[in-house]
């Protein structure tokens, strides 16, 4: 196997959650452990949570690491700090192996295929108008054509249509919001990309993970505080081939994947409860902070 480039990345990710009184902590789902690959060899990750917890692993069905931490003590604070430290190999320019059957557009999953994409090829979101499926169809230039082009085309044409606008809110716009409101974040980019592949007929999923943006020339992780999502699409194969709408990107160059998922709400880093007065929740603050250090080759 020929050895590629790569970097060290060190990412700290802090979620910090406050309340105005003392208050019963319920289980408290985790999702920050980058998922392992050819391309990325995690090194080390560890996880402090403040107060005390007892933390449990496992992984989900997309093969996700989760870890589920529960407290036996009342607080005034939650805090959780991840430490990883990866590294990272991803080619830059990536060619894409996609076998015969599946080079031109249309093409059939076989069985085996299509049983086990299963609700990654189904849309989440209503469009009971058939508004998505006409707007992914606009990107079809001819039958056949080629799958890849046709995807990059897709995946150019969502930041084309879509001005990029950070927001706090919780949640993720429908792809129909994002079309009429002409604008989102990079989970609402991502959301619609992958909704959009679905009409069209490939198996997609979302990812949720961090974007490492040394000359602020990429976008979606702009600032201390934030993740990014972007999409994959299923190619026989190549298998899993990344997209990146927000940045009209495609492979993983710059990307550190931490969940898998058919649907966003399923790829949530901090997901939990609490149970005291309707107004004890005081805010929560995340910090997100990647630093990399260039390696000349794979060990």
């Amino acid at each position: 196997m020929p050895e590629l480039p790569s970097k060290i990345f060190n990412i700290h990710h802090r979620t910090v959650y406050r309340y105005r009184q003392p208050v019963s902590l319920g289980p408290h789902l985790l999702m920050l452990r980058p998922r392992e690959s050819r391309d990325l060899r995690l090194i080390s990750n560890e996880v402090t949570i403040a107060p005390a917890a007892s933390v449990t692993w496992a992984q989900d069905v997309f093969g996700n690491a989760v870890a589920t931490a529960t407290f036996q003590s009342l607080a005034d604070h939650l805090v959780i700090d991840s430490f990883t430290e990866l590294r990272l190999g991803a080619e830059l320019w990536p060619v894409f192996d996609i076998a015969p059957s599946a080079i031109s557009y249309p093409f059939l999953y076989t069985y085996d295929e299509w049983s086990d994409l299963g609700a990654l090829t189904v849309q989440q979101y209503p469009d009971p108008s058939g508004r998505l499926m006409a707007w992914a169809c606009a990107f079809v230039r001819g039958k056949p054509t080629d799958s890849l082009s046709l995807l990059k085309d897709l995946n150019a044409g969502v930041s084309s249509w879509i001005c990029y606008q950070s927001r706090e809110a919780e949640g993720t716009q429908s792809p129909i919001e994002t079309l009429d409101r002409g604008w989102g974040s990079c989970r609402d980019l991502a959301v619609l990309f992958m909704e959009a592949a679905r009409c069209l007929g490939f198996g997609a999923r979302i990812v949720s993970g961090y974007c490492h943006n040394p000359g602020e020339g990429e976008i979606g992780q702009y600032h201390p505080g934030s993740t990014h999502a972007w999409a994959e699409v299923y190619a026989p194969g190549a298998g899993w081939i990344t997209f990146d709408p927000t940045n009209r990107s495609f492979g993983g160059f710059n990307l550190i994947p931490v969940a898998v998922a058919r649907d966003i709400r399923q790829a949530m880093p901090v997901a939990g409860s609490f149970i005291g007065a309707s107004d004890a929740f005081e805010g929560m603050s995340v910090e997100v902070h990647v630093k990399s250090k260039s390696q000349e080759r794979m060990s």
